[in-house]
């Protein structure tokens, strides 16, 4: 009995210590160490003002980056050329001084054969199409001038229209007037009979006080964003070049970003193109009818003679800078082809 006893006391004991070296173990163990999460800023520049569309879209674009990473990557815009201005600003972000950098290629002359046969196409309706017609094209085609580069997103304005000091109804009118366009565009206001001037656009309400300048071709919200209407009290109704606008990368940049990084920037992508011509489309109206309403602005409508004049001297333009590129070893045809495709297709949606 007492046998029985004393094992039974040194099981109890064992077992008490097998508890005691358990929770031993638990209690000097070390804790999982979690692998910090780095964050990544990406500088985003621009050359206009905050409240122009192009802004507008870059801010709205750090916002579903930064949402959909959970905050890994923080965005920092500099719109208003507070750290890059329109003409340095590929140059900026190729030598890290941004890590996306947002302008015209139309401000480069002869640098972007194919954004310039989809500036001189004369065949969209609003800035909606114009921008994913670009977007698509720019992906299929992947131009050899953004090698260098990762596209974070393309778009569009709507077409451009004179909009002017003088009151502008024939090509009479326009005849040696001088205004302002940028500089890919310029050969088509030339044809018209007026003089081109180029410059970028945040020189232009100097130049309108000036006198340097009679008048401005671009989409029609500038009346408003850049006070232009204060000059210029008239638009002629007649629809010529659009304006590209690109956001790009440095392609070392990119691909140093991890994978998981990379893929939310894709995804965005397409979604900016829509969400920057949709914004402008709407804003446009309404800078319209705040014009007409507010500021004592015409809207001219050219005459059926007169439209046809201008019809004739403008619409070969398209095919002029696909002959163009293809002179530079670029698809030029089938650029132009695929974007009347595309228009076509997206013209039926986004009326």
């Amino acid at each position: 009995m007492i046998k029985k006893a004393v094992l039974l006391m040194l099981v109890i004991l064992l077992a008490g210590l097998l508890v005691v070296g358990c929770g031993g173990n638990k209690q000097t163990s070390e804790p999982v160490k979690q692998e910090e999460v780095k964050t990544i800023t990406l500088k985003y520049a621009f050359f206009a003002p905050p409240s122009t569309f192009p802004a507008v879209q870059m801010e709205k674009w750090k916002e579903e980056v930064e949402k959909r990473t959970n905050g890994r990557v923080k965005v920092e815009t500099y719109p208003g050329g507070t750290l890059l201005g329109a003409m340095n600003m590929y140059e900026g972000v190729s030598q890290g001084v941004a890590e996306i950098g947002l302008t015209c290629p139309s401000y480069f002359p002869g640098q972007f054969p194919l954004f310039a046969i989809s500036d001189m196409a004369i065949v969209y309706p609003n800035a909606k199409v114009a921008s994913l017609v670009l977007y698509d094209l720019i992906q299929e085609f992947q131009p050899p001038s953004l090698k260098d580069y990762k596209v974070i997103t393309v778009f569009a304005t709507e077409p451009s229209y004179i909009m002017s000091m003088d009151r502008i109804a024939s090509l009479e009118d326009l005849k040696g007037k001088e205004i302002r366009i940028s500089g890919g565009n310029a050969a088509v206001l030339g044809a018209l009979g007026a003089a081109p001037v180029g410059m970028g656009m945040g020189q232009v309400s100097e130049a309108l006080q000036t006198g340097v300048i009679r008048g401005n071709v671009s989409s029609r919200e500038v009346l408003k964003d850049f006070k232009f209407i204060e000059k210029t009290k008239y638009v002629v109704d007649y629809p010529l070049t659009t304006t590209s606008f690109a956001a790009l990368m440095d392609r070392d940049v990119w691909d140093s970003l991890p994978a998981d990084v990379q893929k939310v920037i894709d995804e965005v992508s397409r979604e900016m193109a829509l969400f920057a011509g949709t914004y402008l489309d709407d804003y446009v109206q309404d800078v319209i009818e705040w014009g007409q309403k507010e500021q004592g602005l015409e809207v001219i409508t050219l005459s059926a003679e007169e439209r046809a004049k201008w019809d004739a001297i403008v619409m070969p333009f398209a095919e002029q800078a696909a002959a163009d590129a293809e002179a530079k070893g670029l698809p030029g045809n089938q650029f132009l082809k695929r974007l009347l495709e595309l228009n076509e297709q997206h013209s039926k949606q986004y009326k």
